[in-house]
């Protein structure tokens, strides 16, 4: 089995591609991400996501992890708005980063990738939880619910059997020690990323596959 991880720097996504190269001397795993590689690769740069489809070729599974590492940061609903949607990325504010980069990434992901999966493949996108609805997280819910939306809408669209399915992990015991919080909420990465393997290896279709919280 070629399995593309993208994000596979990231403490998920570098989580699941060594749990998948574990699984079984028989499967390929390429990883890729955005500062690390090559292959390097921008999820908000569409021709970016060609190229590494051009240099992957045929896989049987893709997994993007590549937005879990940092979930949509907090932006107040009152911040001043941008003045141009359009204007380059490092001038956005929250709102439009996180829906480029994590929502829209993500989903023109699949559209870009589906030519690539073999039959009976898999793709499996990375969407998020908050324990709790807190003041600025309004974006990091309506990223998270879109993506969730959009994988079960449009697993009815899969041509040649092919899998749509997104995780929703929460906080990661590893994130929480590297940013100095406290450790004891969040769930260990080996375990989010059983949760991936499940994807790929299991038979679920269109569904948000939780995280066991701790």
């Amino acid at each position: 089995m070629r399995i593309l991880v993208i994000g596979a720097t990231g403490t998920i996504g570098g989580a699941v591609a060594d749990a998948l190269a574990a699984r079984d001397a028989t499967y390929e795993v390429l990883r890729a991400s955005r500062r690390g590689g090559p292959p390097r690769v921008d999820l908000t740069d569409p021709a970016s996501v060609d190229a590494l489809l051009r240099t992957a070729g045929p896989v049987d599974a893709i997994v993007c992890c590549a937005a879990s590492g940092a979930l949509t940061p907090l932006t107040p609903l009152t911040a001043p708005p941008d003045a141009d949607a359009d204007a380059d990325a490092d001038s956005r504010d929250g709102y439009w980063t996180g829906l480029d980069g994590k929502l829209i990434g993500q989903v023109d992901l699949v559209r870009r990738a589906l030519a690539q999966v073999r039959d009976g493949g898999s793709l499996t996108l990375t969407s998020g939880h908050f324990a709790q609805p807190v003041a600025g997280s309004s974006l990091g819910h309506l990223v998270n619910a879109g993506l969730e939306a959009f994988v079960h809408a449009a697993a009815l669209e899969m041509p040649r059997g092919v899998r749509l399915n997104v995780v929703s992990p929460g906080w990661v015991r590893e994130t929480l020690a590297a940013l100095g919080m406290d450790p004891a909420p969040g769930t260990p990465v080996a375990e989010v990323a059983r949760v991936y393997v499940n994807a790929v290896e299991g038979t679920d279709h269109g569904r948000t596959l939780p995280v066991p919280a701790r």
